[in-house]
C-alpha cells in the first residue's frame, strides 16, 4: 500500500470515530429529520447542552454536520446525508447478529 492510500484509509477512519459515540450516533439520528438547534438536540439525546456542543464540535471538524447561526441560535444540520446510510447499514449487521444469536440459542436446546 502506497503513502496515498494510507493516508486516505487514515483519514476515512477518524470520520468513522467521529461517528463512533452513542451520543453522537443519537445526533445524527436527531438530525435525520432536519436540521436543529442545539437545544433541541440535547432534549432528543438526554444530555446537556455543553456535552452535545462537544460532540457537535467533533463531528463538525470531520465533516459530518454543518451549522449555521440564526439570531443567538446555532442550528445543525448533517453535512452528508449519506452517513445516515452508514448507521442504517449498522443497524443491519445488528439485526443480521440477533438472527444469528437466536438460531445458536434454538440449537442449543
Amino acid at each position: 500500500m502506497d503513502a496515498i492510500a494510507k493516508k486516505l484509509y487514515r483519514m476515512k477512519a477518524e470520520v468513522v470515530a467521529a461517528a463512533a459515540h452513542p451520543i453522537r450516533l443519537a445526533i445524527l439520528d436527531c438530525l435525520r429529520g432536519g436540521e436543529q438547534c442545539v437545544c433541541d438536540i440535547a432534549v432528543h439525546v438526554s444530555a446537556g447542552r455543553p456535552n452535545v456542543s462537544r460532540h457537535l464540535a467533533v463531528m463538525l471538524k470531520a465533516g459530518l454536520v454543518e451549522c449555521r447561526k440564526e439570531g443567538l441560535k446555532v442550528i445543525y444540520s448533517v453535512k452528508a446525508p449519506c452517513v445516515l446510510g452508514f448507521a442504517d447499514c449498522v443497524a443491519d449487521v445488528l439485526r443480521h447478529q440477533a438472527r444469528e444469536t437466536a438460531t445458536l440459542l434454538r440449537r442449543m436446546k
